[in-house]
Formats: C-alpha cells, structure tokens, sequence
C-alpha cells in the first residue's frame, strides 16, 4: 500500500486486474475468462514463469493460433455454465429470504393499519405515529394484493399489518 492517499491513481490498474480477475460468488466465474475466453496472466507469472506461460512461449503461431481458437470455441459453454449457477444462486438465495418471510393472509371485512412512509403527505414527522387509522379489506387479489376501503385504484401497493382492537 501506499503512504500517502494522493497517488491512489497510480494504484487503480492493480486493483481493476485483482477485479477482473476474481471469481464472483454469483456467477461462479472470472470476469476476464467470460469476456476473453482465457484466464488472465498476471505480471507475476510473466517475470516467473509459470507451467501455462512456457508452454504458450514453446508453441509455433500456427499451433497458438489453433490452441486460441479452441479457447475460443469454449468459451460459448463456460458463459452458459456461468448463467446457470447464476440462476442457481439467485434461487438459493431467494428461498433464504423467503425462509424467513410469513406470509399473511387477509379476508374481506377485516381491519388492517396503513403504514405511512416519508415521502407521503400523511407524514408529520418522527414522533408522529407511523400508522395510519384502521382500514376495512374490500378485495384481496392473487399474490396477497390488497384493496381497502377509501383507496384510489391509482394508490401503488402499501405496507400493511392486522389490526387488533
């Protein structure tokens, strides 16, 4: 690292190469490898030279070029194998927020609290209740929609909880 916070600029290319270069939790891939089709070769491995480098090095261009295309030709599947795990993690993370989620079901005649959020006319401030008054249920909709009783259908889906008396 460096000293002094000024120069952070000359720093900014390593840490892009330790970006790209990382495999992401979501997609189970290197960025660089998606977009490239072969795994970066980090100035290291050019000043020590590793198996992969030597072996690249001792090839003809006729042979590298034949070698490249195949990376290439792969690279189509690993993209593929890399959206599938993304989906992958999107559901498993999805069923480990739901897990913790009840659902609440409502009938129709029941009593709900309205929340009322900053941005609304309602708000009056922090010490003012967070809840509007009671509201009747007139519909209830598939996917746990609700309609209350003096609601504009133009009024976008509130936060809403049972109502005790």
């Amino acid at each position: 690292m460096t000293d002094n916070h000024k120069c952070w600029h000359e720093q900014l290319p390593y840490a892009l190469l330790g970006h790209h270069t990382t495999a992401r939790t979501s997609s189970g891939a290197i960025p660089y490898l998606l977009v490239y089709g072969t795994e970066a070769v980090i100035p290291t491995k050019v000043e020590i030279p590793s198996l992969r480098i030597i072996q690249e090095v001792e090839l003809d261009n006729v042979e590298w070029v034949r070698v490249r295309y195949e990376q290439l030709d792969l690279i189509d599947e690993k993209r593929m194998v890399s959206i599938c795990h993304s989906q992958l993690y999107r559901q498993m993370m999805a069923r480990a927020f739901n897990k913790r989620i009840g659902t609440r079901l409502f009938q129709i005649g029941q009593m709900v609290l309205k929340r009322i959020f900053l941005h609304q006319d309602e708000y009056k401030g922090k010490f003012a209740p967070n809840w509007q008054v009671p509201y009747a249920v007139r519909k209830v909709l598939s996917g746990g929609v609700v309609v209350l009783t003096e609601m504009d259908e133009q009024d976008g889906p509130k936060s809403i909880k049972r109502y005790y008396a």
